[in-house]
């Protein structure tokens, strides 16, 4: 399988699906209620996956919401492997997106900017 095949689009959609599911369900104090699974990368060999995380807090909710995660690997997994049908289930590194977050730190600069020279004008 081509690492941007079509089916390996639909197994990335699917498994970040799945794994919002299963990440609302893990028991964990550590896993913030205010995480969700962006997107996921599925290797071609369906052996090893990476899913990226955001979380909506501050770095202290960030680093125990991934360090819950990781201790939760085991459930996670075979969650997975019990709601898709797959050949391999694949091993799952999590890793913090902070896309989100960048995205909106950049919007507001950019409003800073043109607020900046209405008042100039």
């Amino acid at each position: 399988m081509k690492k941007r095949s079509i089916k390996n689009t639909r197994v990335n959609n699917e498994v970040a699906k799945e794994l919002t599911t299963i990440i609302r369900n893990v028991k964990d104090p550590r896993v913030s209620e205010w995480v969700t699974v962006t997107h996921a990368e599925v290797a071609p060999d369906l052996k090893t996956a990476k899913a990226y995380v955001s979380v909506l807090g501050d770095e202290k909710q960030k680093e125990d919401t991934l360090k819950g995660l990781k201790s939760a690997h085991g459930y996670i997994r075979s969650e997975l492997a019990r709601s898709i049908n797959m050949r391999n289930t694949p091993e799952i590194t999590f890793l913090l997106d902070e896309s989100i977050e960048y995205g909106v730190a950049m919007s507001k600069k950019i409003d800073d900017v043109i607020k900046g020279d209405d008042d100039v004008n």
